[in-house]
């Protein structure tokens, strides 16, 4: 891995003359709503963003960007070269959408049956755009800036950007540090919450497959029901993070999804659960998956039928390096008011596939409020949608961040 190129620490948050500020994109919000609405009426899902890139492509080169299509399946990267710099810096922003079957109602609703941007990965990719406009109009920087456009944030596996990465990302577009952002309904639009260190847990997913012995209803003694033996698993699973997990770790264990049987007269002859694992440590990551797999089994065993545990191990712990994360305080800072910036914000327990990204190079992983109360909506859910106003904020914070990563 080559050796990153550490920004130097801003001793003062004043803004400096000449780089960009919010008033500067207040012509762009028609144009990048516009975008926005585009993406969002036409959602694609992971390695499907065929349209989605063809846009972002298409957008990028009429605005003078290199265009790379293709980049870990469906992904693009836009480079842009300024002067004699040596100096590198990527920006990544998500591209895919949810197997959800949308209820907002709106006029630019989805179009397609069943999928929908529910996590406001339109949003963020809509904000990217807006800076490589920018940027490529006013050029106030020395160097090279790789925007990353990534497909398949969603997958929980096999995700866009360990795709990218397999695909020699880093290698191809190198950068001295590389920055991300998503939305964050709960916080006021337009204010940006940043966290040092540590910052999204670890997603793991299991699968529990549960054995039993089929048979007619009205002779349950005759079978090994495995229903009851799935109920009896997911009653014991609740008790692996209340009572093995040291109290002062996050961790948490959902049983998301359950199956079994297709008619009320018949006991099935199997069942299956499915699980999202989420933890900061590696000693309580790898405590989750030992116990989760000892307790399935044993549980099915002492009613005569057999679990099988399948555990994939996903995204790992988003780790935001102090020097970049600081550096990315400052500029917002500058950009949007003390006021609107949290500088150290929660611990979040959702996964961020970003997280490989911060394995290779130093950066940051920064969260833009989204709405608070009915305004804000949580993602994943059929009636979230990704809020406008914050659609400039974010194209100036970028823009900005550039200019003073590069500066001249």
């Amino acid at each position: 891995m080559r050796e990153a190129v550490r920004p130097s620490e801003p001793s003062t948050v004043d803004s400096p003359p000449g780089l960009t500020q919010l008033a500067d994109l207040s012509d762009a919000a028609e144009g990048l709503r516009e975008i926005r609405h585009q993406i969002h009426r036409h959602p694609e899902l992971a390695y499907e963003e065929v349209a989605t890139a063809a846009l972002v492509a298409d957008k990028l080169e009429q605005w003078g960007w290199q265009v790379t299509r293709g980049v870990g399946r469906t992904g693009v990267v836009g480079t842009l070269r300024v002067g004699d710099g040596a100096r590198s810096i990527g920006i990544r922003a998500d591209m895919d959408a949810l197997p959800i079957i949308e209820q907002t109602g709106l006029p630019y609703a989805s179009s397609t049956p069943g999928k929908m941007h529910a996590c406001g990965h339109d949003g963020h990719t809509t904000m990217l755009l807006g800076a490589a406009h920018h940027l490529a109009k006013t050029r106030r920087f020395c160097g090279t800036v790789h925007l990353y456009f990534q497909p398949a944030e969603e997958t929980g596996v096999d995700s866009g950007a360990k795709t990218m990465i397999e695909e020699g990302l880093f290698e191809r577009f190198p950068c001295d540090a590389v920055f991300g952002m998503h939305n964050h309904p709960g916080a006021e639009p337009g204010v940006l919450l940043f966290r040092k260190g540590p910052f999204m847990s670890a997603g793991d997913r299991a699968v529990i497959t549960i054995e039993g012995v089929g048979g007619h209803a009205a002779r349950p003694h005759l079978t090994v029901d495995p229903v009851v033996v799935t109920a009896s698993i997911v009653m014991a699973l609740q008790t692996i993070v209340a009572r093995n997990v040291d109290p002062s770790q996050p961790a948490v264990v959902t049983v998301g999804s359950m199956h079994a049987g297709t008619a009320s007269n018949v006991i099935a002859s199997t069942a299956k659960l499915e699980l999202s694992v989420r933890s900061f440590s590696p000693e309580v990551r790898a405590l989750l998956k030992q116990r989760i797999t000892e307790l399935a089994e044993s549980q099915a065993a002492s009613y005569g039928a057999r679990a099988r545990v399948e555990y994939v191990e996903g995204y790992p712990v988003v780790v935001n390096s102090d020097v970049e994360t600081q550096f990315a305080i400052d500029v917002a800072r500058e950009l949007v008011g003390d006021d609107k910036v949290v500088a150290h914000t929660d611990i979040l327990m959702g996964s961020e596939d970003f997280a490989f990204m911060l394995q290779k190079r130093p950066g940051t992983f920064l969260r833009i409020g989204n709405g608070v109360g009915e305004d804000g909506c949580m993602v994943h859910n059929p009636h979230y949608d990704f809020n406008d106003r914050n659609l400039t904020v974010g194209a100036a914070f970028w823009t900005r961040l550039v200019e003073r990563y590069l500066g001249q």
